[in-house]
């Protein structure tokens, strides 16, 4: 298969340097915008227990535009997980998309306080007890239940900071999923970008001391290795967190925050 030369693209703040082959037929969704980007209000999703894990599942309205049947968006949270208010209404903002969306409880009902710097709250050990052994059963139930109650076939899963190492993860052979989207991905290893077997993008933060300047050269070479189709857009002004949990008071940051959702967004419609 044979990939065009990496591009460079200036657009709004952000930059993004891509690799991407042609496809064989068109995609059949129309255009989503901004709008689809719930900022605020009330979370529309239910949860539902599947073999013990928790799952937020958000669902298309009838109004909602029109994706292949079959597929699904598989969200994969931050250290803050589906408690977020943030994280359930960006769940729902892939269903306002279009697409089935399912996020699983990562943390058993007890995740990173809001506040890392709280008093008695220890980041080490917290990762420490969330490492891939006890993260990757998770995120392989809730495939599981997407495949086997929901019927879908091809799955792109879209990580958040924690989560965005498992997008990676979970886009090799045999895992489940078929693309990836990250933002502002943390603890990601070169193995696990080197095993991907489906495309895969992300979206970095300007300051980001988990995803610097020099690891994100890192990263793009490795993404280019792989010989798959790959984005990594850069949006100035952003810090860490910013796909989530961007202060949308601020215009960059809201900007930056709508502008990776709808690079998802249309990652996944080109590729699933």
């Amino acid at each position: 298969m044979r990939y065009s030369s990496a591009l460079m693209l200036l657009f709004g703040g952000a930059a993004s340097v891509s690799a991407t082959n042609g496809r064989n037929k068109a995609h059949a969704c129309t255009a989503v915008d901004a709008s689809a980007v719930a900022h605020t209000g009330t979370p529309v999703g239910k949860e539902v227990v599947y073999n013990n894990i928790t799952l937020y599942i958000s669902k298309p309205d009838s109004d909602a535009r029109k994706t292949k049947a079959d597929t699904a968006v598989l969200y994969l949270t931050d250290v803050f997980g589906i408690q977020l208010k943030e994280n359930k209404l960006l769940a729902d903002s892939f269903a306002r998309a279009g697409y089935l969306t399912i996020a699983p409880d990562l943390f058993a009902g007890v995740p990173a306080p809001g506040d890392l710097n709280v008093p008695g709250f220890n980041t080490t050990a917290f990762l420490n007890a969330h490492n891939a052994a006890v993260t990757d059963p998770i995120i392989a139930t809730a495939i599981e239940y997407l495949k086997k109650k929901l019927d879908v076939k091809r799955i792109g899963v879209t990580g958040y900071c924690f989560g965005g190492r498992y997008a990676f993860r979970f886009v090799s052979a045999g895992k489940g999923a078929d693309v990836a989207f990250t933002a502002h991905p943390s603890l990601l290893e070169d193995s696990e970008i080197l095993a991907i077997k489906g495309p895969a993008a992300i979206a970095a933060a300007e300051t980001d001391n988990m995803l610097t300047p020099a690891r994100r050269a890192e990263v793009e070479a490795l993404l280019k290795n792989t010989t798959l189709p790959y984005n990594v857009a850069l949006y100035s002004g952003t810090q860490h967190g910013f796909g989530v949990r961007a202060n949308v008071s601020d215009p960059i940051q809201k900007f930056g925050k709508e502008t990776a959702f709808l690079q998802a967004v249309r990652w996944f419609d080109y590729f699933l």
